[in-house]
C-alpha cells in the first residue's frame, strides 16, 4: 500500500472518530445548554414583531441584524420615541437573551423615561413596577450571574423608588410598603429590648422570616403537615373564588386589619359581599387558625420564589449580616439585589476577565442602601387607610432612623478591602471618595445619637471616627475638630444643613424621641421642654429653607414631604411610634405626664392598644382610670381629620396632572 494512500485512509479514520465525538458531545452540549438556558431563540411565538422571524431566519448573520436593532433602539431613545424603543428591545431581548445591556436599557427607558411621560400616579408605579419586573422576572433568570443587570434593578429601588428626585416617590413607597405588607404579613412588633440592643432587633426579624423558609414547599406537603389545610384550600376555592396568589393574601391582610380596627372609633363601615362574608367567616373561624398559619407561609414562600424571583434564606442571611431589614422599605431591595449580584460576580472573577465586573457601583449600591436603611427604616405605614383604599386619602408613612444599622457601613468597608475592592490601599492615599461617604455617614449617626439623648454613644462614636484609619488626611483642620466637646461639634456640623432632608429628620426625630425618653419617661419636665422646642424651631427652620429651594428651583414641594409640614401632627405620629415600643407601665407614666394636646393624639391608639386588655382582666384596673380622656376630644377629632385632609391634598396633587 502506497505511502499517500495510508496517510488518506488514517486521516478518514480520524476524520469520521472525531464527527462521530462531535455527535455525541454536541448532544450534552445543547442539553446542558438548554438547561442553563443559554440558547437562542429557535422559533417565534405567537404575537411577536414581525423582526423575531427575520432575526432567527437569518441564522449565522442574527449578531449583525441585532446590532442594527440596538442602534436604531438608541436612535428612537434620544428621539424621545420611548414606545418604539421598547418594541425594538424585547425584539432583542427574544432574539439574544444574554445580552445584558439591552435588558438595562429596557427597564431604564420603562422606569424612568415612559413613568414620568403619565399623567397619573397609578401610571406611573406601573411603569416603574414594569422596569422592576422585566429585571427581575426576565433579564435575571436569563442571566442569572449578570452583575449589572443585579445592580441595575438596585438602582431603581434605591434611586426611583427610595429615593427623593420624583415628585410621586411618596406614592412610591406607600405602593411598596402595602406590596410588601401583603407578600411577607407585617412586620414583627418591635419590643423595648429589639430598640435598644441591634442583637435583639436582628434575631426578632430572622425569626420572623424563618417561619417562611421552613413552610412547606409543596401544597401537598402543607396537607401532611396540617390536614385542615385541605379543607381550607377547597373553602377558599368554592365560597371565595380566591387561588393560593397575591390577591388571596391581600384579601386575607384585608380582614385581619379590619378586625383589629373594628373597635376604634374611626373606623370604617365595611360592606361585604357574599364573598366577602366568607372569607370573613373564614379568616374568624377558630379552627382554622392552624390551618391558615401553615397555609400562608406556603402561601408566601412560593411567591417569593416563583413570582419574586427572591430566596427565602438569603433574605434571612442578608438579615443576620446588615441588620433588622424591613422590606416594606425600597432600599431593602436594592440591598438584596446589589448584594446578591456582588456574589454572583464574585464567583464569575478570575484575573483575566475582573475589568469586566463593575464591583465598584455595585458595591457603592450596597453601601448607599445600607446608609438608607439607617436614615428612614424604622417606619410606622398605615396599612388599614392603604388596603382600605378611600378615593380620597393617602396612608400614614413616616419614617425615622434606625440605628441598628450604624456598624454595618463599616462592616462593609472592611468586607470590600478584604477581596481588594474599592478601598484598597486607603491608608496610603490622603484622600479617597469612600472614606469621606463613611465620614459623612458617621458624622450624621453621632448627631442622631446626640439629637436622641445617647451622649456617650455619640461621643465613643466621634473618638472611634477620629482615630479611624482610613480617615482622609488632607485636611488637617478636622484635629481641631474633632478635639471639640461634642455639643460643639455637633453645632458645628450643623451649618448650612439645616436645609438637608436627611439631616432635617434626624435631627427632629432624634430630639422629640429624647424629649419624650428622657423627659417625660424619666419625669425631666426641663429636658422635655427643651428637646421639644428645639424640634420644633429646626422643623420651622427646615420648612422655610425647603420651601425657598424649592420655590426658586420651580420643582414643586415634593421634598418637603419628608417631613410633615404640621409639627404638631408630626410631633403626635413620632410619640405614637414611641408609646408601641414602650410597657404598659411606661406608657402610663408618660401619658400622666405628657402635655394636653400630646394626650389628645395619642388617646384613640390607646384605646386600640390597652382598653380591651384592661377592661376585660378584673385584677387589673380599668383603662379609663389608667388613661383617663382628655378635655374637649370631641372637637378634637374634627381638628384632627380636618388636618389629616389638609395634609392629604398635597399628596393628591399629582392626581391632577
Amino acid at each position: 500500500m502506497r505511502r499517500d494512500t495510508l496517510i488518506q485512509l488514517c486521516s478518514t479514520g480520524v476524520m469520521l472518530v472525531c464527527l462521530a465525538a462531535s455527535g455525541v458531545l454536541a448532544v450534552q452540549i445543547t442539553g446542558s445548554a438548554a438547561r442553563h438556558k443559554l440558547v437562542y431563540s429557535i422559533k417565534a411565538e405567537e404575537g411577536d414583531p414581525p423582526q423575531v422571524s427575520l432575526g432567527i431566519a437569518m441564522g449565522a448573520f442574527r449578531g449583525i441584524f441585532v446590532n442594527y436593532l440596538w442602534i436604531r433602539a438608541n436612535e428612537l431613545k434620544e428621539q424621545g420615541r420611548y414606545y418604539e424603543a421598547i418594541d425594538l428591545a424585547s425584539t432583542i431581548t427574544k432574539l439574544q437573551p444574554r445580552f445584558p445591556r439591552v435588558w438595562a436599557f429596557h427597564a431604564w427607558n420603562m422606569s424612568y423615561n415612559i413613568s414620568v411621560s403619565t399623567q397619573t400616579l397609578p401610571e406611573r408605579w406601573s411603569w416603574v413596577q414594569a422596569g422592576v419586573k422585566l429585571l427581575r422576572d426576565e433579564g435575571i433568570p436569563a442571566n442569572p450571574n449578570e452583575m449589572l443587570l443585579h445592580k441595575e434593578l438596585a438602582w431603581i429601588y434605591l434611586h426611583k423608588v427610595a429615593g427623593w428626585t420624583d415628585d410621586a416617590n411618596q406614592y412610591y413607597k406607600a405602593q411598596n410598603a402595602g406590596e410588601w405588607t401583603i407578600v411577607l404579613g407585617p412586620p414583627p412588633k418591635q419590643t423595648p429590648e429589639s430598640r435598644r440592643d441591634r442583637d435583639a432587633a436582628i434575631e426578632l426579624y430572622a425569626t420572623w422570616l424563618q417561619k417562611i423558609a421552613d413552610a412547606p414547599s409543596t401544597l401537598v406537603e402543607a396537607i401532611g403537615l396540617e390536614p385542615k389545610v385541605r379543607l381550607l384550600v377547597d373553602r377558599l376555592r368554592s365560597e371565595v373564588d380566591l387561588g393560593l396568589d397575591f390577591e388571596m393574601l391581600r384579601r386575607y391582610e384585608r380582614q385581619v386589619v379590619v378586625n383589629e380596627r373594628s373597635g376604634e372609633l374611626l373606623a370604617r363601615p365595611v360592606n361585604y359581599s357574599d364573598r366577602g362574608a366568607a372569607l370573613r367567616d373564614l379568616v374568624n373561624d377558630p379552627s382554622l387558625a392552624d390551618a391558615w398559619g401553615v397555609l400562608l407561609a406556603h402561601t408566601r414562600k412560593r411567591l417569593l420564589i416563583d413570582v419574586y424571583h427572591m430566596e427565602p434564606e438569603r433574605m434571612i442571611r442578608y438579615t443576620r449580616k446588615y441588620g433588622p431589614i424591613d422590606w416594606r422599605w425600597p432600599s431593602a431591595h436594592s440591598l438584596y439585589w446589589s448584594a446578591r449580584g456582588v456574589e454572583r460576580g464574585i464567583i464569575r472573577k478570575y484575573e483575566g476577565n475582573a475589568r469586566d465586573f463593575d464591583f465598584l457601583n455595585t458595591d457603592r449600591i450596597v453601601m448607599q442602601s445600607v446608609q438608607d436603611l439607617y436614615r428612614y427604616s424604622d417606619i410606622y405605614f398605615d396599612f388599614y387607610t392603604w388596603v382600605m383604599q378611600p378615593t380620597n386619602a393617602r396612608p400614614t408613612l413616616m419614617m425615622m432612623p434606625n440605628i441598628h444599622f450604624i456598624p454595618s457601613y463599616k462592616m462593609i468597608l472592611y468586607e470590600v478591602e478584604e477581596r481588594g475592592g474599592i478601598f484598597e490601599n486607603t491608608r496610603e492615599r490622603p484622600f479617597t471618595v469612600m472614606g469621606m461617604g463613611y465620614e459623612n455617614f458617621m458624622k450624621d449617626a453621632i448627631r442622631h445619637y446626640y439629637r436622641a439623648g445617647y451622649v456617650k454613644k455619640a461621643e465613643d462614636a466621634k473618638d472611634e471616627l477620629f482615630q479611624w484609619e482610613g480617615k482622609n488626611r488632607n485636611d488637617f483642620s478636622q484635629i481641631d475638630e474633632y478635639a471639640k466637646p461634642i455639643n460643639e461639634f455637633i453645632a458645628n456640623e450643623l451649618k448650612d444643613r439645616v436645609g438637608s432632608p436627611n439631616v432635617a429628620l434626624s435631627e427632629i426625630t432624634g430630639a422629640l424621641q429624647a424629649a419624650y425618653n428622657f423627659g417625660l419617661l424619666a419625669g425631666d419636665d426641663d429636658r422635655f421642654r427643651s428637646e421639644f422646642e428645639y424640634a420644633k424651631s429646626f422643623h420651622l427652620a427646615y420648612m422655610n429653607k425647603q420651601y425657598r429651594d424649592v420655590v426658586a428651583q420651580g420643582g414643586g414641594e415634593f421634598r418637603m414631604g419628608m417631613v410633615s409640614r404640621n409639627f404638631r401632627l408630626f410631633a403626635a405620629r413620632v410619640f405614637g411610634v414611641y408609646l408601641q415600643a414602650i410597657s404598659p407601665e411606661e406608657a402610663k407614666l408618660v401619658y400622666a405626664r405628657a402635655p394636653e394636646d400630646l394626650k389628645r393624639w395619642a388617646y384613640d391608639q390607646l384605646v386600640a392598644m390597652y382598653k380591651e386588655v384592661l377592661d376585660s382582666n378584673p385584677s387589673t384596673p380599668s383603662f379609663d382610670s389608667e388613661f383617663p380622656e382628655p378635655a374637649g376630644m370631641e372637637a378634637f377629632r374634627q381638628e384632627r381629620q380636618r388636618i389629616l385632609e389638609e395634609e392629604q391634598q398635597g399628596a393628591q396633587g399629582l392626581d391632577a396632572r
